[in-house]
């Protein structure tokens, strides 16, 4: 395997490097976390559990990497940087507030499209209720419930150097629906937004109007078929 590590910073000419598993919506087995902990215990890494709900293995030499690779079979959360990086999920199925289970769609998003390149980095934000609690508005695009247990979707979000709030595409759809637009809007915005453009940006270009008009469209069409 490669070695798929980041350069960390550079301290008395010591140069050290992290890594991040990639772990589906933050869900993962005792047992393979046990061995993230003794992995990163015999390479000397540090662990630090980062926003992305995710463990990143920093500390580490650049030779072991492809070794602690191999000793986690893993796979990388990240191996191109404009993809869809991760998708964020609320622990929604055990939750007092949820008004639907939401981690099935979630980890059917994160199965089906995780690591898809697209002309940005990009994330996504599944929750069970209007709290919200990945920071669905400020991703890329947001997939919640609402009072009725009925969907609703959101896109162009970011929490960057540049924050941008995202704007509502549609609601009241059925999760076969919302999945289908998700889908939707991950390959119209493949096919058309400009190469480093963020979803955002893209949105602002064409107008929120344009883009929810084609992709309602275009998802519509994906249900006949």
């Amino acid at each position: 395997m490669s070695s798929y590590g980041n350069l960390q910073k550079i301290r008395n000419g010591k140069r050290t490097f992290a890594i991040t598993p990639h772990i589906p919506g933050g869900f993962i087995l005792p047992d393979k976390l046990i061995k993230i902990g003794e992995v990163a215990k015999k390479y000397n890494g540090v662990l630090k559990i980062n926003s992305g709900q995710r463990i990143l293995i920093t500390n580490l030499k650049e030779e072991d990497l492809p070794a602690i690779w191999e000793e986690l079979d893993m796979e990388p959360a990240v191996k191109v940087q404009n993809s869809l990086k991760n998708v964020e999920m609320c622990p929604a199925n055990y939750c007092k507030r949820s008004k639907y289970p939401t981690i099935g769609i979630g980890m059917k998003i994160s199965k089906n499209f995780h690591g898809m390149q697209l002309p940005c980095r990009t994330k996504i934000g599944v929750a069970g209720c209007k709290n919200a609690c990945t920071s669905v508005y400020s991703k890329d695009i947001g997939v919640l419930v609402d009072l009725d247990k009925k969907f609703y979707i959101t896109a162009g979000g970011s929490a960057g150097y540049y924050p941008r709030s995202s704007d509502l595409v549609t609601k009241g759809l059925s999760e076969e629906e919302a999945f289908k637009l998700v889908k939707t809007i991950l390959y119209y915005y493949k096919d058309n937004a400009q190469p480093g453009e963020k979803l955002g940006d893209f949105i602002d270009r064409i107008s929120i109007d344009t883009f929810r008009e084609e992709v309602l469209n275009l998802a519509s069409l994906e249900l006949q078929l």
